[in-house]
């Protein structure tokens, strides 16, 4: 049916090891297979990338138009900062779900400001290792 890109950006390749009392013990792979089961389940593909680089994301956003209908990213510590992410978001015309384990409302003063969320279609934050299954639904609930 449909795909669907799930991004995933910086350290979070360091899931399961970085700060466990706040992201969790789960693994960047098994996030993934969460959200590849949700995607399956409802018969859509699910395609995934990480980086570190915001460059990299970037490219992966503008390969993903006329291509995915829908973008769950996690863009990581780019939440706060990258207006580069925020312009090609709003470049996208699918469905655009912003994805984060922790609540980044209830952390550190710099962490409560998302320069992405005016470009998507909704967020889900501070649920752990079940908001990559969460989004995926949204997201497809918003085909």
């Amino acid at each position: 049916m449909a795909t669907i890109l799930l991004l995933s950006g910086p350290n979070l390749n360091l899931l399961g090891e970085r700060e466990p009392e706040i992201y969790g013990t789960a693994t960047l792979d098994d996030c993934v297979g969460d959200a590849r089961a949700a995607a399956e389940a409802a018969g859509h593909t699910l395609e995934h990338f990480q980086s570190n680089h915001e460059g990299e994301l970037i490219d992966a956003i503008h390969a993903a138009r006329g291509r995915c209908a829908a973008i769950v990213m996690n863009p990581g510590a780019f939440t706060h900062s990258s207006y580069a992410l925020a312009d090609a978001l709003a470049a996208f015309d699918g469905v655009k779900v912003e994805l984060h384990l922790s609540n980044p409302s209830a952390r550190e003063e710099w962490r409560r400001k998302s320069v992405v969320a005016p470009y998507v279609t909704g967020t889900i934050s501070g649920f752990g290792r079940i908001g990559y299954r969460l989004a995926v639904e949204a997201a497809i609930s918003k085909l």
